[in-house]
């Protein structure tokens, strides 16, 4: 592979927004249509409880992923968002490397315990899921929302 380097990089950044909406456009190709942006706000994967990751493969954006604070503030409960990669990068290993950065990342954060949906047209993101250790759930933490028909996952720090 290329030279790939993941780092936090701030979601306001435009390699990041870059990456973030590429990410939303292809769960609107994929789903017909979301109404993700209404339960995401980009300032929640902003520090001091929020991040994002960018993967960079020779410096151009490559995938990224993000973690915003869910349920009472004091469960320490994260979850991921958009993981996403660039269709030329996919396969090649970048979205297992940003979810085991994002787990490091998280946990350093303060983090315990994190969440994840997913859906039904996403069957490589569930791949990755079942072979990275992320344990299916039925429901997610109180206060949590999620979309009635996804697959849920969780992973203890």
């Amino acid at each position: 592979m290329s030279n790939l380097i993941i780092d936090d990089e701030p979601i306001t950044s435009s390699g990041a927004l870059s990456v973030y909406h590429a990410a939303l456009d292809e769960l609107n190709r994929r789903y017909g249509g979301s109404d993700e942006g209404f339960h995401l706000l980009v300032d929640e994967l902003m520090p001091p409880r929020g991040l994002f990751l960018l993967a960079r493969v020779d410096g151009h954006p490559a995938g990224g992923v993000g973690v915003r604070p869910i349920s009472e503030p004091s469960l320490l409960l994260g979850e991921v968002k958009r993981l996403w990669v660039r269709p030329d990068q996919r396969r090649h290993g970048v979205g297992a490397r940003l979810m085991n950065e994002v787990e490091i990342r998280a946990r350093e954060v303060g983090y315990l315990q994190l969440y994840l949906e997913t859906g039904y047209a996403q069957p490589e993101a569930l791949e990755l899921y079942q072979k990275s250790g992320w344990t299916p759930v039925d429901e997610f933490p109180p206060d949590a929302s999620s979309y009635p028909l996804a697959y849920r996952y969780t992973k203890v720090l």
